[in-house]
């Protein structure tokens, strides 16, 4: 571990640096040429509620994180990391764990015993892996695995009751456990978790042919994105059955508009996605040209 400079840009010294950090429990060291852990973060030990090293050159967690048992937020994106403590678990309060743009090929198994943690954001390491126990974070609402070398996910992520968002883009996933495919498995997700309303970016750019009628049974799902793939044609039942689709996504894919304009359920569908961009132009809700897009290329 080592120390920070003695003045930061507008943060005066030390000293006072250190009082603020124990008056606000908020730590901020993002952009701060740091190349290990600070030692006086260390030491405030129950006083730190937020801690934010983004963009630095820190390479290593100290096991000493353990101390800080009561911070609810760590940010430790875009430095060096290869690995995590595994008493990292000890951080009982932990509710936001972003380690994006780092060198990480696994994570611990004692993840799971972040019992409160809320967000978990990994994207762009080198993980091969995820634990099986990830399961055990049954108040996780985002997951974020973008850009990693995962070829599957653990089936256990069907035990976070509370998960909403799962961002997968830019992997090689070719499994997922004990599933036949990746559709599947993300349909089976959506099925498992009644609460669960996510846009399936995760499903753009990857090389799917082929939908399960299973599809038809996602009662929840309000956005689909399924851009940059080989899709001729989506189950029969999708626009009728999956009555709170609001957004299909179907774009570089071999499916015409008039096929899609011809399935059972078109007219009800273009009902609900016309009156949800209504709604938000009533609200003054600033909408793009991607929001829009009626999904399939003409």
């Amino acid at each position: 571990m080592g120390c920070c400079a003695s003045n930061t840009a507008g943060g005066g010294s030390k000293a006072s640096r250190v009082a603020r950090w124990r008056s606000t429990g908020i730590i901020g060291l993002r952009d701060s040429k740091l190349k290990t852990f600070p030692d006086e973060v260390i030491v405030m030990e129950r006083a730190v509620r937020t801690l934010d090293l983004t963009h630095n050159k820190i390479s290593d967690v100290p096991a000493e994180v353990s101390k800080l048992i009561n911070m609810q937020r760590l940010l430790i994106a875009d430095n060096l990391i290869e690995r995590l403590p595994g008493n990292l678990g000890k951080l009982q309060s932990l509710k936001v764990l972003m380690l994006d743009g780092n060198r990480i090929s696994c994570l611990p198994d004692e993840l799971g015993q972040l019992i409160r943690l809320e967000q978990l954001s990994i994207s762009r390491n080198m993980l091969i892996y995820l634990p099986d126990t990830i399961g055990s974070l049954r108040n996780l609402v985002l997951l974020n695995v973008s850009n990693n070398r995962l070829k599957s996910l653990p089936e256990s992520v069907g035990s976070c009751a509370s998960l909403e968002e799962i961002q997968a883009n830019g992997m090689f996933l070719v499994s997922f456990s004990k599933t036949p495919s990746p559709v599947e498995f993300a349909l089976w997700l959506l099925f498992l978790l009644e609460s669960l309303i996510v846009i399936w970016d995760s499903l753009a750019d990857n090389v799917i042919e082929e939908l399960p009628a299973s599809l038809c049974n996602l009662i929840q799902l309000k956005s689909l994105c399924l851009d940059n793939n080989q899709v001729k044609q989506i189950p029969d039942g999708l626009l009728k059955d999956c009555k709170s689709l609001q957004n299909l996504s179907l774009h570089n894919n071999p499916i015409s508009m008039d096929e899609f304009q011809l399935m059972e359920g078109y007219q009800e569908f273009e009902e609900r996605r016309k009156k949800k961009f209504d709604k938000q132009i009533d609200s003054n809700v600033m909408i793009s040209s991607k929001g829009l897009d009626v999904g399939v290329d003409k």
